[in-house]
Parts: C-alpha cells; structure tokens; sequence
C-alpha cells in the first residue's frame, strides 16, 4: 500500500471544479422546479405561435415575414425570462431560507457562487434556443444568422438581465421580489419591444431601443437577419455594468 493512500488532504476544491459542479447544481433545480420551466419554455412557447397566428392583427413595421420578425423576439424574451425573472425569483427564495448564507460561509467562493449561477443560466438558454428554434423553424422561420452578433447579443443580455435579477433579488423581500419580478416581466414583455421589433411602437420605438429589453430584441433580430446592431450591443453592455456595480454594491445575503 503507498504511503499516504489513507491521508486527509483539506482544502477548497480548484474554482474551475466549484464552477462546474454548482452551475450542475443550479441548472438542475432550474429544471425540476415548474414555475422557472413555464417561464422559460412554455410561456415563450405560446406566445411564438399565438403572435404569429395572430400576426395579421399587428402592424409589425417590417419588410421581413411575421416569423422572421417574432421568433427572435421570443428567444428575447427567454433570455429574459431566464436571465432576470427565474434568477431574482430563485435567489431572492434561497435569500430568504438562509442558503446563499450558508453557502457564503462554505469553501465556495462567492464569484464561483455567482459563476455557477451564470453558467446554469446559459445551460437553460441553449435549450430554449433549440426548442422555440425548432419550433419557428416549423412555423416558417427562414433565419440568416451572423453568429458573432448573435453570441454578443446572448452574452451580454444574460449579463445585463442578471445583474438587475441581482440587484432585485438582493434588496427586497423573497414576496416583493416575485411580485416585482413577474411584473417587470409581464410590462416589458408588453410594451418593452422585446418580442415586437421598436418600429411598431411607433414615435415610442427609439426610446423603447434603450431599454434592456428593446435592445436586446432589436440586437437579436439583427444578428439573425445578417448584421449586427453595434448600437444596442453598447446599451446592453452599458445596462450590464451598471447593473452588476449596483448589485455588487447593495446585494444583501441575508
């Protein structure tokens, strides 16, 4: 037998293995929880194929086909369901019973936390991506995809949209929290020019691109019909700092 077969080794796991294992974790309670899966498939699901059904109805202000224009829109608004609603919702409740305290106190580092965290969120985004993508593509959807404006897009919606989720999850109450979260979600969702592009709302349209929202939609669009909008890439970025500093700043684990 070597020496030291039998001998404690103490000590943190390396950050890119706690990365690994609690973006498994969080990934996994994403899914068996149904509440987080209705807000991240199901929803955006119905409305796809209720906008398109109905687009007849609506003055979509573009020279593109409904499903062209709308199915961007909704893997907009999963990103954001995703990254803002089911993440302030299920921090906010963790806040509450005490977890993120005691897994602050735990050999996790709280940035490997916050990775982890991340990381689930991107792993529940491909999936949406392939379903509502499956499914516009059943409906119709003729995509012309520019991948790099399509990641950047991905990546700092997530970001942006996290860091609100964040910063709400972390000041109020867990009830305030879902209550604030499912209406933000609900208005923007409305009237924040995510699932229909800015040219429909009108004189409003240009102000609407300057929301999280709006320009995460009108960056999504863009990166599937071929080009990238630099524009609202840059207010994504400007939201996700700034909302990542206020979070950092006033995020309360307990």
């Amino acid at each position: 037998m070597s020496a030291g077969t039998f001998t404690p080794a103490p000590g943190a796991a390396p950050v890119a293995r706690q990365v690994l294992a609690q973006t498994a974790m969080e990934a996994r309670l994403l899914l068996r929880n149904g509440e987080q899966l209705l807000l991240a498939v199901v929803i955006p699901l119905i409305v796809l194929v209720g906008a398109v059904r109905g687009s007849a109805a609506l003055d979509l202000g573009s020279k593109h086909t409904s499903v062209d224009v709308l199915t961007p829109g909704v893997l907009a608004l999963a990103v954001m369901s995703t990254a803002f609603t089911s993440l302030a919702i299920a921090t906010g409740f963790e806040r509450r019973y005490g977890v993120l305290k005691r897994l602050g106190t735990a050999p996790l580092a709280r940035g490997a936390l916050l990775g982890g965290k991340i990381g689930a969120l991107l792993l529940v985004e491909v999936l949406q991506f392939l379903v509502i993508g499956a499914a516009g593509l059943a409906l119709g959807w003729s995509p012309d995809v520019q991948p790099v404006a399509l990641l950047l897009a991905v990546l700092l919606g997530t970001a942006a949209f996290a860091g609100l989720g964040m910063l709400l999850a972390g000041t109020l109450r867990a009830e305030a929290t879902l209550a604030a979260a499912n209406l933000v979600y609900l208005l923007l969702l409305a009237g924040g020019a995510v699932v229909l592009p800015a040219a429909a709302y009108g004189g409003l349209g240009d102000v609407m691109t300057w929301l999280p929202s709006g320009a995460l939609g009108e960056a999504m669009r863009d990166a599937f019909d071929g080009s990238v909008a630099w524009r609202e890439l840059a207010t994504l970025a400007a939201w996700a700092v700034g909302g990542g500093a206020a979070a950092g700043r006033w995020f309360r684990w307990e």
